[in-house]
């Protein structure tokens, strides 16, 4: 996208806030990265789907929540990064087709607050949500999980927004979800008719969660007994993105990472976590590369000494300096 391009979509008057040389590192949990060619914070969903429609259809876009899954390489991003937290916000109890309560919620809004909303109307089964760090969309695109609970346990339906700017509806049927995977389901009758294929690039706008009728104050104990647990458990107090890489079906990636010996190692300013295994933290300089070079070094130990390949969770993205 030129600058004659970007100064036409400006004069369109939308909503939102376009910015040139966005720092990604202001925006990811790890903090570090590289700048963003374009950032666009759009005012609201509709506004997100006004900017979609207007871009060149060429234009590489991500869509960011909270940055709490992903690592941005030093060079940067090529494209535009659109920013959903504090824009998709939308909360609230709606009535299902069948008279049951369900919370609908965009893909900005952070997942605890999903947690915390559903235990006050007294609805269980989303507890979890508050271990969750990241956003509604997030984990949707990932099906994220703790403590034996997955985010797709609970969907209703979900919003999603296509490349062409179409807000279509889905069904939970018409996608694969598995352990940390979540696509298309290929040949249904129903991606046909709203083109949503593995072809075509889509983002997650919003999801009516299905609960079941719960005790508010229970539901109260068990969010507040979770985030302990996470305290406890998890380096919360060094900037990280999580669970770095998935569990192997059977065993931990923590017990694997620990049983090599890591706890600790550090590259440059990135360390594996001397609380958990599976969480590399940012000890205060740790740049991009630092933390990819010590993700490629732990898969590397792990594969030579346990004879396991560890597939990151987390997504890296972006130029290397």
């Amino acid at each position: 996208m030129d600058m004659a391009e970007l100064n036409r979509i400006v004069q369109l008057g939308l909503g939102g806030q376009l910015r040139l040389n966005e720092p990604m590192r202001k925006h990811t949990s790890w903090r570090a990265g590289g700048a963003a060619t374009r950032a666009y914070f759009p005012r609201d969903l509709d506004d997100f789907v006004r900017f979609v429609r207007v871009i060149p259809s060429d234009e590489p876009v991500y869509v960011v929540g909270l940055g709490s899954n992903l690592l941005v390489r030093d060079g940067g991003l090529r494209g535009t990064v659109v920013f959903t937290h504090g824009a998709l916000k939308q909360i609230r109890i709606e009535d299902g087709e069948t008279g049951e309560e369900l919370v609908y919620a965009e893909a900005g809004v952070a997942s605890p607050k999903v947690a915390r909303l559903a235990a006050t109307h007294s609805l269980g089964g989303a507890e979890f949500l508050a271990g969750i760090p990241g956003t509604v969309g997030g984990a949707l695109a990932m099906n994220a999980g703790c403590f034996g609970s997955e985010t797709w346990d609970i969907v209703e339906a979900v919003l999603c927004l296509r490349r062409d700017g179409e807000l279509v509806r889905c069904a939970p049927n018409q996608f694969e979800i598995g352990y940390r995977h979540v696509a298309p389901r290929p040949g249904a009758e129903t991606h046909q008719e709203l083109r949503m294929t593995r072809d075509v690039q889509y983002w997650f706008a919003a999801a009516w969660f299905k609960l079941v009728a719960g005790d508010r104050e229970q539901s109260r104990r068990e969010i507040k007994e979770l985030l302990e647990r996470r305290i406890a458990t998890q380096p919360l107090e060094q900037p990280n993105a999580g669970s770095v890489f998935r569990n192997p079906p059977g065993d931990y990636a923590a017990r694997l990472i620990e049983s090599c010996g890591l706890k600790g190692f550090a590259i440059g300013g990135a360390m594996v976590s001397t609380k958990h295994a599976n969480f590399i933290v940012n000890t205060g300089a740790a740049s991009a590369t630092d933390i990819e070079a010590l993700i490629e070094h732990v898969q590397t130990l792990v594969t030579e000494r346990c004879g396991v390949e560890l597939e990151r969770e987390v997504l890296i993205v972006g130029e290397r300096a």
